[in-house]
């Protein structure tokens, strides 16, 4: 039985969509096609008839991560003073709690840099973050201060979710958001 081209266009988007929650909360080589493809009642071999390679799926669903939160970042940003919001939201026990449909970088960014993957999706959120958070900050070195701050926050996350004692992961989060804040000058 043949699909139609819009069955083929949903089903792909479908994958697309599962890949992005599942690299963001298992990390990219945790989750096997096999896996992948199962989760969403389809073959193993199915997926080929989609991507030509995981490497492809796995650029596809970064971008379709970074799509996701786009939205919800582009508010914070939006408002007034938005780096005191924007740390709470990023160091939040919510966002701990729930990588699979939060920021990427925490968990793509470093296993992509070990496999040796580098991605150019992974330089266009970086810098979309550095960008924003440097038209935040009122500083005249808000060039490197940005670099700082989204490399603290997502190491702060990274530890935070990488202990096993639950008062130690509160303590990371709540201890580098109170830091961060002081640093940019935000009331508690």
């Amino acid at each position: 039985m043949r699909y139609s081209e819009d069955h083929k266009a949903q089903t792909r988007e479908r994958i697309i969509n599962e890949a992005a929650q599942r690299f963001r909360s298992e990390g990219v080589d945790a989750t096997g096609l096999q896996t992948l493809m199962k989760a969403l009642g389809l073959t193993h071999g199915g997926f080929y008839a989609h991507f030509k390679s995981k490497d492809e799926l796995v650029e596809i669903a970064l971008q379709q991560a970074a799509a996701q939160l786009r939205p919800v970042v582009d508010q914070q940003f939006e408002k007034e003073d938005p780096l005191p919001g924007f740390i709470d939201q990023y160091l939040s026990t919510g966002h701990r709690n729930a990588p699979g449909k939060g920021c990427p970088l925490p968990t793509i960014s470093a296993e992509l840099g070990a496999r040796g993957h580098a991605s150019a999706t992974t330089d266009a959120i970086v810098q979309a973050r550095i960008d924003a958070i440097e038209k935040a900050l009122p500083t005249e070195h808000a060039e490197d201060e940005s670099v700082a701050l989204l490399a603290t926050l997502i190491g702060a996350l990274v530890l935070s979710r990488s202990v096993a004692d639950p008062e130690m992961s509160d303590r990371i989060l709540d201890s580098t958001r109170r830091h961060l804040k002081r640093e940019i000058g935000a009331a508690e």
